[in-house]
């Protein structure tokens, strides 16, 4: 029998028995329908997490009391570690592989007042230094960044985000104006460029005051951030581990015990992310797996049905000069189209899921190739598996038992 042949067959079993042909394949379109949304979510979300997770330079780094990536209760040996201090900036400028360092002392939760008007108690100041401004993309749309001078004399200067502006001063500049934080007063000198948002938070509700001036009101008992720049991508390596050396003297860390710090890059947020992200979709391809084996089984159940309901037209295919093999491939070629059938209303479902999360969250749309290919891949694998049986069950009948059969 020809394969296009076997194709109409198929087809007209299925339009005559439309509701168990629906769910018959049903476990296959929700297993390949798993595949390609819960793939296209999170390619989608790798995809964002890139773009957001890529706040460092290619030459450019940054060391932290903690890991930048935290899940649960902070473990006990995190806890006891020592704070990253100004002290330790200093010994990292030491490096000859290092272009320049930017502590960050970081503190949330600030309301930003002027005059009667007064923000939300969810601004997040950053105590910082000149260097802020390239190592994380923060740039001046309006006056000014903080010079080395207004750190060294604990100047009352501030740096107001988007977000701010728009709310304190909707039909003026800000620059020059005077705004209280607490108790303390700043002159405003720049405004920062419109970031946007990344997980959720606004990035333009930031406040960027000179680090000392941080600590001089707020104390110097937090740990601090400190990036790193290079002097070249190629030095990137060489700079991180003339850090490490600098801050294992400076921290007094004795020889063959671990860091007491951790360094992280971009790249290498984004492969803490990935790492992650590859337990997920081993979860979706198990989850899938044992929908498309539910939907196995009912493929085998109905073409074994259909093995029984077509006993005779098998006898007399057999009496005219069909052979077993001609009747193993019929069954199991319309084994493969229904299973198909099924992956294929999976694919658009899962395409359909993937564009609607792209149109209602902020992730990207992006539906990798080779998801499709898996769960076309599936769906073969799983018609030719559970097809086996009823194909060969139809086979083996003997014509003249068939021909008999009412």
């Amino acid at each position: 029998m020809q394969v296009n042949e076997s194709f109409m067959v198929a087809l007209d079993a299925m339009r005559g028995n439309k509701l168990r042909s629906i769910l018959t394949t049903l476990g296959i379109i929700i297993g390949v329908t798993t595949i390609i949304g819960m793939m296209t979510i999170i390619q989608g979300l790798q995809n964002y997490m890139v773009d957001q997770l890529s706040v460092l330079g290619s030459n450019t780094f940054q060391v932290q009391k903690n890991p930048a990536v935290q899940f649960g209760h902070l473990d006990e040996k995190y806890r006891n570690r020592k704070n990253l201090e100004l002290e330790h900036a200093e010994a990292i400028k030491a490096a000859q592989a290092v272009k320049a360092v930017g502590p960050e002392d970081w503190i949330w939760g600030k309301v930003v007042r002027y005059k009667e008007k007064r923000t939300n108690p969810d601004i997040v100041m950053a105590g910082a230094t000149p260097e802020f401004q390239v190592a994380n993309g923060y740039y001046v749309d309006e006056g000014r960044f903080l010079t080395q001078e207004d750190v060294d004399l604990r100047r009352n200067v501030i740096i107001l985000g988007k977000d701010i502006v728009e709310f304190l001063f909707p039909h003026s500049s800000p620059i020059d104006q005077d705004v209280r934080i607490d108790a303390y007063k700043f002159k405003v000198i720049g405004t920062l460029e419109e970031q946007g948002g990344a997980f959720g938070q606004s990035k333009d509700n930031y406040i960027i005051i000179p680090i000392t001036t941080a600590q001089k009101y707020y104390g110097d008992k937090r740990s601090l951030n400190i990036t790193v720049q290079a002097q070249s991508v190629e030095e990137l390596d060489t700079a991180i581990e003339q850090t490490i050396g600098l801050l294992r003297i400076a921290r007094k860390v004795p020889p063959g015990e671990p860091n007491d710090f951790e360094i992280f890059t971009s790249e290498s947020l984004v492969d803490t992310f990935n790492d992650l992200t590859k337990y997920v979709k081993i979860a979706a391809i198990g989850i899938a797996f044992i929908s498309l084996l539910v939907g196995g089984i009912g493929i085998m159940n109905i073409m074994l049905v259909s093995v029984t309901e077509r006993t005779r037209e098998i006898g007399i295919r057999k009496s005219v000069g069909a052979q077993k093999k001609d009747i193993l491939w019929q069954f199991m070629i319309e084994a493969i189209i229904l299973s198909n059938i099924g992956g294929i209303i999976g694919i658009l479902v899962g395409i359909l899921v993937g564009v609607l999360v792209g149109l209602v969250t902020p992730l990207p749309t992006a539906i990798p190739a080779w998801s499709i290919l898996l769960g076309i891949g599936f769906c073969t694998i799983v018609g030719l598996f559970f097809g086996i049986f009823p194909a060969a069950k139809a086979a083996k009948l003997d014509p003249i038992v068939a021909l008999r059969y009412e």
